[in-house]
């Protein structure tokens, strides 16, 4: 829960005003009238979607059609599907693709790149079946797609080099998951969106909901980088979310020179969801700024990461530099 302590009064005329200090909660844990008001469930099912859809590319067993039914959660001629292994994802109505590219900021008046951007995925899924599937017992060469070992592991390269699993998976970070936090849940378009501000002055909760609206869309963006993380400890067990922007912070956080990047990014989470609460606005977005920017540098840390690896193994480990530089694509296609 979060705290508001009252710090002193000034005299403005016949006003007394307050000053109030928003403080975060230890926890990402906010309450009203003793229910949770936090939920982010939406992001938790697009994460394991996105989960099955990446490991599904590394089954050659897969077709197009399968993998494309992941993607969007219907067929080619919009019916429903059952693509997943879990029930609870097969009976959503929510999908990857719906949300890929699909930020406000960004998206909402510039429908032919999004849908560039969304076929670009069907691209990379289409060609792992047709070009890489079919060639996985050859040896890949210049011009040839196959396999090519790294060290004990197998790993399964287009003509070019490139992993066509690695390009989506990283991408994705980027397509999804950064785009949906920072160009829309985040963005004073969308939180202020309508009556968002008014309903949340009044405390108007969403129909038959313990939460407004505006602090449903900063949970919401919470829920893109920590929904399918241990709910118990977000901080502590940051790395181990998911196979995407979670993994990926964890990653940095693991950098002496970014080491305490993860706290940073959790407290402005906490902070900027403690002054919604508050209604102090100019908080909130002093927060959102802050993520905006840290976040946009996991990414661009990880993308030179993996050209600086890629480069050191060129010459000694072929397969293991096409592997990194297939992820340092992905993480570069994620800054557009």
């Amino acid at each position: 829960m979060f705290t508001l302590f009252v710090i002193g009064l000034v005299s403005c005329g016949n006003d007394d005003v307050a000053e109030i200090t928003v403080t975060a909660p230890a926890e990402y844990q906010f309450e009203r009238s003793g229910a949770n008001t936090v939920s982010f469930s939406g992001q938790t099912t697009r994460i394991m979607m996105a989960e099955e859809l990446v490991s599904a590319m590394s089954d050659f067993d897969q077709s197009v059609e399968s993998l494309n039914e992941m993607y969007a959660n219907m067929d080619a001629l919009g019916n429903d599907v059952a693509p997943f292994s879990q029930d609870v994802l097969n009976i959503s109505t929510k999908s990857v693709r719906s949300k890929v590219a699909a930020s406000k900021d960004l998206f909402n008046t510039n429908s032919v790149e999004s849908l560039a951007i969304k076929s670009q995925f069907e691209d990379w899924m289409q060609a792992q079946i047709n070009e890489v599937a079919t060639n996985k017992d050859i040896l890949a060469n210049p011009g040839v797609a196959g396999q090519i070992a790294d060290g004990t592991k197998t790993r399964f390269i287009n003509a070019n080099g490139l992993e066509y699993n690695q390009a989506v998976a990283k991408s994705l970070i980027g397509g999804l998951m950064l785009d949906q936090i920072v160009n829309n849940y985040l963005s004073i378009t969308v939180l202020d969106d309508k009556d968002n501000r008014a309903e949340n002055d009044n405390e108007i909760t969403e129909e038959a909901q313990s939460y407004t609206t505006m602090e449903h869309k900063w949970d919401e963006a919470f829920g893109y980088l920590f929904g399918t993380a241990d709910a118990t400890d977000y901080l502590s067990n940051v790395g181990g979310g998911d196979s995407f922007l979670n993994k990926y912070l964890g990653r940095v956080k693991g950098d002496e020179d970014f080491s305490t990047i993860a706290e940073d990014i959790y407290n402005a989470f906490k902070l900027g969801r403690a002054a919604i609460v508050a209604k102090d606005y100019n908080l909130r977005d002093e927060q959102a700024d802050i993520l905006k920017g840290l976040l946009s540098n996991v990414i661009g840390i990880r993308a030179v990461y993996y050209l600086q690896q890629s480069k050191i193994q060129l010459d000694s480990n072929k397969g293991g530099a096409f592997h990194g530089l297939s992820e340092g694509y992905g993480f570069i296609y994620s800054l557009r």
